[in-house]
This record gives C-alpha cells, structure tokens and sequence, in this order.
C-alpha cells in the first residue's frame, strides 16, 4: 500500500493531498475513489486512508483506522557528512533514510572538494529533502528526516551542545585500534536520547577540525579494523544503532 506524508489536515480525519504527491497518487499510480493509502501526518502517526474525492487540484482522503506501532529507531542519529563529490550525498540520505537516520546535515570541511554555492542551495535543498521523503515512504518510515543547509565547523559545534552524545568517525583511530568508543556510547544511551555523529568527506577531517571538535565535548572513535568510504561509514553507524538498540532486545 502506498505511503504519503501529509500536512495538509482537514476536518473530521480526513487530509488533502497536493503537489507532487497529488501527480503521483493519479497520475502515476492511476488510483481512483474508494483505494486505500497509508497517510502519515506531522505527528508522525500513521492511518489507513479511503480516496474520497478526486479534482483537478487536489485528493482528499479518509481514516479508515488508525495503525499503531512505529518503525522508527529508539533514538535520534543526526548523520553530518562533509560534503563530498557527485551524488554521494544523495545516497547517503536515501540510504541513511532507510536505516532510520533522523536528520541529515551537510558540513563544509576542509577538505570538502565541492564547494557550496549559494545560488543553487534552494534547489539543491529541495532535491535532497525529496530524495529524503521518498526513502521514507518507501521503507514505511513515520518521521520525514529533515536535511539542513550546510554548516561550518563553528556552526556545528554551536548545535553539537543540543545533543546528549556527539561522536567523530576518525580513521586514524580505526587505524591505532580503538574500537570501544562506539559500542559504550551504545550501551549508556536511552530510548529517546539523541546523537550527533560527524563524518568527513573524501580524505577524512583535518586533525584541526577533529581538536576543535573534542575541544567542544565531540568524542572521536574508529569504525572497525577496515577503512569506509564517505558514502559508507554513516550506513554502518546506523545498522550498528539498529543492532544495538533493535536487534538485541
């Protein structure tokens, strides 16, 4: 059954549909009144949803019942990757999307080859963010990850002190051995407690940038004994909070 995000609520449980989802809902998928999709709206509850009316604008659905239970991880992983070259980034938010990812923020490191350009941020946001809804709604997610505009180092550490535990993935501790820091951060979190976990692009972050970062209460730790592309050291941050916190319970 199909999944859409809704934000438009209307009276006496029933949602309007717009926009692309509106094009998807009759044009792609050629529903018609009386077929079933699941709606999720922005409290991030799920209902199975009757198409009642179908104009040239919009759909308008209704609450056949209310799903209950949710497919979301136990706590919040915000992933920031340093931006890295081609679409790399476009996986890492579909792919991080599937595994559970809360939130997604692009960081302009020093080492970041690509530069971020203004003028095309507006759209490039509105890519992401799509690419973002459709993993969701593909792997039945209940929350819509959002993804920021890009921050820099000093930006970053100013939001890190929202988090209850910051970690850096540096390889030069993966390269000494450490293989710790991640498993016991793991075990002293709760359910419902947040993560700020930072990735740099190609070429890893500067040792600078990864002072600064425990300057301002970020630990750094090694993701195993092999070194991971950009693309996929969060991928493995995230399957091992799944494991963790869904798997071994």
């Amino acid at each position: 059954m199909q999944r859409y995000f809704v934000d438009q609520i209307a009276d006496n449980n029933r949602f309007t549909i717009l926009g692309d989802d509106y094009h998807h809902i009759v044009r792609v998928m050629r529903m018609k009144e009386g077929d079933q999709i699941i709606c999720v709206t922005p409290s991030n509850k799920s209902a199975v949803c009757s198409i009642a009316e179908i104009t040239d604008e919009h759909v308008i659905t209704e609450v056949v019942q209310w799903v209950s239970g949710t497919s979301e991880l136990p706590i919040e992983v915000s992933i920031v990757s340093g931006l890295p070259k081609g679409d790399k980034l476009e996986w890492i938010i579909q792919k991080g999307t599937e595994l559970g990812a809360y939130q997604f923020i692009p960081f302009i490191s020093a080492r970041s080859v690509v530069k971020w350009d203004e003028k095309k941020a507006e759209k490039k946001l509105d890519r992401w963010q799509k690419i973002a809804k459709e993993a969701a709604e593909q792997s039945h997610r209940t929350k819509l990850p959002v993804v920021k505009s890009p921050l820099d180092l000093k930006s970053l550490i100013n939001i890190g002190e929202d988090f209850d535990y910051k970690l850096i993935a540096f390889e030069e501790e993966a390269k000494q051995g450490e293989a710790s820091v991640l498993s016991k951060t793991l075990a002293e979190m709760k359910k419902g407690q947040t993560l700020l976990f930072v990735f740099g692009p190609e070429g890893g972050l500067t040792e600078q940038e990864v002072f600064r970062l425990r300057e301002n209460g970020f630990r750094s730790c090694g993701l195993g004994p092999r070194i991971l592309r950009t693309e996929t050291a969060p991928l493995y941050v995230l399957s091992a909070v799944s494991y963790h916190f869904e798997l071994m319970e």
